[in-house]
């Protein structure tokens, strides 16, 4: 075969390559621009779950300091409802005798 019965093909052929390089380009650029849409989802929930992160710790600090507080008021208060008991129970077993 001649170079000039084959030109025509090569060039077809040469364009189909080029009409594919194309056609991949577009799909990477798309799939490029759905992994970006996809981080910055990602992104706003990680953002949103630190969020909520920092929101528990506080909820748990301030239950360990109402626990704190609350131990506290137990040492106080049993003590004086062991006195009241014991002084109640003067009061009726005193009457008595």
């Amino acid at each position: 075969m001649n170079t000039t019965d084959e030109s025509p093909r090569l060039v077809q052929l040469l364009e189909e390559i080029r009409d594919g390089q194309k056609l991949q380009l577009e799909r990477q650029q798309e799939a490029l621009a759905l992994q970006r849409q996809q981080f910055a989802v990602f992104q706003t929930q990680a953002e949103r779950a630190e969020r909520i992160q920092h929101k528990a710790e506080l909820l748990q600090d301030r239950g360990a300091s109402l626990v704190g507080g609350a131990r506290k008021a137990v040492f106080v208060i049993l003590p004086v409802i062991a006195l009241l008991i014991v002084y109640l129970s003067w009061l009726l077993f005193r009457s008595r005798f």
